[in-house]
């Protein structure tokens, strides 16, 4: 069986930790580790399967004979360095936004469009968090009964905003117990102006604004990255998408509220909790008569994505609700990474074709 020399790009950040765990607990046949990140980060020691790795300073240079690298370090670091890696020869999988949107780089969630691993350039985008836990629960409901719109509010733990953020997070919720002065510097977005207490408070902004002034970045990338894994068109028109995204106090797991139309209006509550509780990665938590549904903090840490409080909208024939929760920084980020590299491996397709997708102003 052949073996993989693997490097991780951000390895030292929550996601590139948990990179690590969930490369050392994959199906993966690894032959080397290579432990990558800033010049600040250089020299630290993290781990992997009991055995001492040092954390190197990222250079062009350093994915010289690696065959796949799992990257989570900021989109311009991978604008910056995976094209690098995929002219030696790698094929990387990339969780920041850098990509995504870019017609020559699949966009995948394992369980629903696998198949577009097998037109990759070089580097396969990983979707962003709250778009995988939607889409993984939504795909075999529009696969069995059909989709016309989807309308989904978020409730996004703040671990989705970094570390730094995390750690404000906790340092304000004991300044406000102790009745002392909050002073955020991070949320809603380091890239804003204006920063606000995220402690015992709802900020309904994720990411800067668009040019429009009524979306965030965070719901456009749901809108269109939906359109993009479901249709294979980021602005498609056979299903209707919008998003409100909010960021609350919440430390790992992000919850979404999902309102959706399917096409065949014959379809019961009953048959939609059926597909759910069969569909791949979907575990589904609805026992109301015994307040049984998902939640935060009993998600964190696992790679499924749970789903209850599936109900019909009583005003709109064909229109259900449902309550969607996963681990951001497992399913929604290194999981889902891990995932596909597996994939790759399983498939025989970690080679880089001979037209490599090599970024911009190629």
């Amino acid at each position: 069986m052949k073996e993989f020399n693997v490097a991780i790009l951000g390895a030292t950040g929550a996601v590139g930790t948990r990179m690590i765990q969930q490369l050392a607990q994959s199906t993966i046949p690894v032959k080397s580790v290579k432990l990558l990140a800033s010049s600040r980060s250089a020299g630290k020691v993290l781990q992997f399967k009991g055995q001492d790795i040092t954390v190197e300073e990222t250079t062009p240079d350093s994915f010289e004979g690696i065959d796949l690298v799992l990257s989570s370090a900021g989109g311009s670091t991978s604008k910056k360095f995976l094209p690098e890696a995929v002219k030696r020869g790698a094929v990387c999988v990339d969780n920041t936004s850098a990509f995504r949107m870019e017609k020559e780089v699949p966009l995948v969630i394992p369980e629903v469009n696998e198949k577009a691993l097998y037109r990759h350039r070089g580097i396969i985008a990983n979707p962003n968090c709250s778009t995988i836990q939607m889409v993984v629960c939504l795909e075999p409901i529009y696969k069995k009964f059909g989709l016309k719109q989807v309308i989904v509010s978020t409730y996004q733990a703040v671990s989705g905003a970094g570390q730094s953020a995390l750690n404000e997070l906790m340092e304000e919720s004991q300044q406000v117990l102790n009745g002392e002065p909050t002073d955020p510097k991070i949320l809603p977005t380091k890239g804003d102006k204006k920063h606000y207490q995220m402690a015992f408070n709802l900020l309904p902004q994720i990411d800067v604004f668009e040019k429009d002034g009524y979306y965030t970045h965070e719901e456009w990338k749901m809108i269109h990255e939906t359109k993009k894994i479901m249709l294979d068109d980021m602005d498609a028109k056979d299903i209707k998408v919008t998003a409100t995204c909010v960021r609350v106090p919440v430390r790992i797991a992000h919850g979404e509220t999902v309102y959706f139309e399917v096409a065949d209006e014959s379809a019961t509550t009953d048959q939609i909790k059926s597909v759910l509780a069969d569909a791949d990665g979907v575990v589904l938590q609805d026992d109301t008569a015994h307040q049984i549904y998902p939640q935060s903090i009993e998600a964190e840490g696992k790679r499924e994505t749970f789903v209850g409080r599936v109900r019909p909208d009583y005003e709109n024939q064909g229109a259900f609700h449902m309550w969607v929760v996963s681990d951001n920084l497992l399913k929604g980020a290194a999981w889902n990474a891990v995932q596909i590299a597996e994939r790759l491996v399983a498939d025989d397709l970690v080679r880089v074709p001979d037209n490599p997708y090599l970024g911009f102003n190629q």
